[in-house]
């Protein structure tokens, strides 16, 4: 793990600080993030940091504005987040970790984050109250925050996921689940969750068949496409229906003791509910 260097004297910064030295990045489920989290985490002003890498990358929002970080004390009174960043591209961040993973989520997902900003900021303006949320921008929040991308190219097992047949989608070695599948975290307040990682964490899952093709990418190649193909299919619009749910310590390799009696744990693996 990374010393971590913080400039500043704050109470804010002191704990923004022992925050990142919780962040394990051995996890496997952090594997993905591991390159440029470790490296922002590490920085001395990780938010100038991921701005940076924002304007090298081009990051823009729906209307071309540059995706900037900005204190979150310089959100305008009376705007709302979501509508601030749909405006101006600038994204109010704190110092903490459930920021920073948001961050993250920007730098590798900016299509897709971009995506669930339109839909929230549409849902936003046409709703008649602030109290009135609608199942739009409940769905596109669920999916920003605590949303995992389960990949495969086996229908059959897309279908085993769905229906809550662990033993057929989960109960396998490393090697036999990574063959078939991915599993790709977004959710920011998701992976916060893991930073003290717990057996009952669930993840709301956005499931998608792709070509075994897909699976031979390096893993740069596999982002980009992923990116661009879950924010077309998110911008026609879903609802809480479209999602499933894991138990994300059920990933093989994830989690310790993964045996027949982990996984028959039905208060976490539970059974799928029956619609009457």
């Amino acid at each position: 793990m990374p010393a971590v260097r913080w400039v500043g004297n704050s109470s804010d910064d002191t704990l923004g600080a022992m925050l990142f030295a919780t962040i394990d990045w051995n996890q496997p489920w952090l594997a993905r993030l591991r390159h440029i989290g470790e490296a922002l985490a590490a920085s001395d002003d990780w938010i100038k940091a991921a701005g940076v890498l924002s304007t090298e990358r081009g990051l823009s929002n729906a209307v071309g504005h540059p995706i900037r970080f900005i204190a979150q004390q310089s959100l305008p009174a009376g705007i709302g987040y979501e509508s601030h960043i749909a405006a101006t591209g600038e994204v109010p961040t704190r110092n903490n970790l459930h920021d920073f993973f948001n961050t993250l989520a920007w730098l590798h997902f900016p299509n897709t984050k971009c995506a669930l900003n339109t839909l929230q900021a549409e849902a936003i303006h046409h709703s008649q109250s602030r109290e009135t949320r609608g199942p739009q921008r409940d769905a596109a929040t669920l999916f920003d925050e605590n949303a995992a991308i389960f990949v495969s190219h086996d229908a059959n097992m897309l279908a085993a996921l769905r229906a809550h047949d662990w033993r057929a989608t989960l109960q396998k070695t490393p090697e036999q689940f990574f063959s078939q599948a991915e599993v790709i975290l977004f959710g920011h307040a998701l992976i916060e969750k893991l930073t003290t990682p717990y057996k009952s964490i669930t993840a709301h899952v956005w499931t998608m068949k792709l070509d075994s093709a897909w699976f031979a990418t390096s893993h740069q190649e596999q982002q980009a496409a992923l990116d661009q193909h879950l924010a077309s299919m998110l911008l026609e619009g879903f609802d809480n229906s479209a999602f499933c749910h894991l138990p994300v310590l059920g990933v093989p390799g994830w989690w310790h003791e993964q045996d027949a009696e982990f996984y028959a744990d039905a208060d976490v693996f539970r059974p799928k509910r029956q619609h009457r």
